[in-house]
């Protein structure tokens, strides 16, 4: 699998990262879904982390915005209607890693939906730093996914 995406919706996930630091950011990845499997990110979509514990969602487990996100229904519902406004359908999520690895916890896998891509970047004392790409396998385990920079999109 590969998600083309270009250098501006790169620095804008980054900047995300950058000024929620030290907690989460996270929002929607706008685009289409190509017939060969290839995902093209047309727009993203930031939406405000509203995790604090997330107990309402059942999501609860005592950590914090730091180390959780959320994106409610009413977000992803209004991410939704932007991208069919555009002809385009939510293709995955993105969050920050604040001071920790850009790879997926166990927490993210367990709450990841298939064929979406999961874009991951890493917030090293509020400096963007490695940022990459995930979807899930058949068998529900997170594969790195390539991600194919362009200049335009």
């Amino acid at each position: 699998m590969t998600l083309t995406v270009n250098e501006a919706q790169l620095g804008a996930i980054r900047a995300h990262g950058e000024r929620t630091y030290p907690r989460e950011c996270c929002g929607l990845l706008l685009g289409r879904f190509e017939p060969d499997g290839e995902k093209i990110l047309c727009s993203v979509y930031p939406v405000e982390n509203t995790w604090e514990g997330a107990g309402e969602f059942g999501l609860g487990d005592g950590e914090g915005e730091e180390r959780r996100f959320l994106i409610t229904p009413d977000d992803y519902r209004s991410g939704e209607r932007a991208a069919r406004s555009q002809g385009w359908e939510v293709i995955g999520t993105y969050h920050s890693h604040p001071d920790h690895p850009a790879r997926p916890s166990e927490f993210d896998r367990g709450n990841a939906w298939p064929v979406y891509s999961y874009l991951i970047v890493s917030v090293q004392n509020g400096q963007a730093a490695d940022l990459t790409s995930w979807t899930l396998d058949d068998e529900r385990q997170f594969q790195l996914e390539t991600v194919h920079q362009t200049t335009e999109v």
